[in-house]
């Protein structure tokens, strides 16, 4: 699979709109077939699937949605409306308004809060589940920060939307979150104009209210009976899968053979999406 050369203008340039009741959501809806969904997570966007939406999209419909206040979609004020309920909301009407009754679920990171909500609202919703370095217990979460909530937050949030202090946010983010940053011009500029255009308020949400008080949702999981496939970066220090491997492991009833533990830290799909997408096209 050759790595998709496409700048963040042309990705722009791609994506559909929904019109939510809180503002409008982009995304991506390519290829026909049962449909696989890309969840991305904070402060992130559909952006980071850009290199395993064209080889998935081959043999299935994919749907790559910017969550509000992320990537190409709306920001409006307020931040309750970020909440993780509010996000699952706006997700399911997505997927109402596209017709899609069922769908393979991909999700990284946050989106892995988003996803127990919408579990938690219609758990009939997703016919096979995969985890990529996502947010499941507090005993695997070591988030980079956590603030709390007012002003300081506030201006950190702020300060993303000037150029130097995006610049260096980022650079230590994918030093953190990548084996080695090869990340080029093109591949930052996706991750750095949502902030440039001032689309801060879910991560102030996130990093001040969930990232200090992180929802245990053994209770839904517990409950989930679908097939699971976890794909795992091994030395990711955000998200770490030893120490909830067990408990993870026992309430989604996932087979051994379905558990991928790779040479990778948080950001698998920059590093790996050749072989991501090996496994979930497999699985599925």
């Amino acid at each position: 699979m050759n790595r998709n050369p496409i700048n963040y203008s042309q990705f722009r340039a791609q994506q559909k709109t929904f019109n939510s009741k809180n503002g409008r959501i982009s995304y991506i809806d390519k290829g026909k077939g049962d449909v696989i969904l890309l969840l991305h997570g904070v402060p992130t966007s559909s952006w980071l699937y850009r290199h395993m939406i064209d080889d998935l999209s081959q043999k299935h419909r994919v749907i790559a949605p910017d969550m509000l206040g992320f990537g190409a979609s709306d920001s409006p004020k307020g931040y309750e409306i970020y909440s993780q309920e509010q996000h699952a909301t706006r997700l399911l009407a997505l997927m109402e308004e596209l017709k899609i009754n069922s769908w393979t679920h991909v999700t990284h990171d946050a989106g892995g809060l988003w996803t127990w909500e919408l579990v938690k609202k219609n758990p009939n919703k997703i016919s096979k589940l995969v985890l990529l370095n996502t947010i499941i217990y507090d005993e695997g979460f070591d988030p980079p920060v956590r603030f709390k909530p007012g002003i300081i937050a506030k201006a950190v949030m702020w300060s993303y939307k000037n150029g130097f202090t995006t610049k260096a946010m980022l650079k230590g983010l994918f030093k953190s979150g990548l084996t080695e940053n090869t990340l080029n011009k093109i591949d930052i500029e996706g991750y750095k104009k949502p902030l440039l255009e001032g689309k801060t308020k879910a991560m102030y949400y996130f990093f001040t209210q969930t990232c200090n008080d992180l929802p245990n949702y053994k209770e839904v999981l517990s409950k989930l009976n679908i097939p699971v496939l976890v794909i795992w970066g091994k030395t990711d220090s955000f998200l770490k899968w030893p120490p909830q491997k067990e408990q993870v492991i026992s309430d989604l009833k996932i087979q051994e053979k379905n558990i991928h533990i790779i040479d990778a830290k948080h950001f698998i799909q920059e590093e790996q999406p050749e072989h991501i997408n090996a496994l979930i096209l497999d699985f599925i």
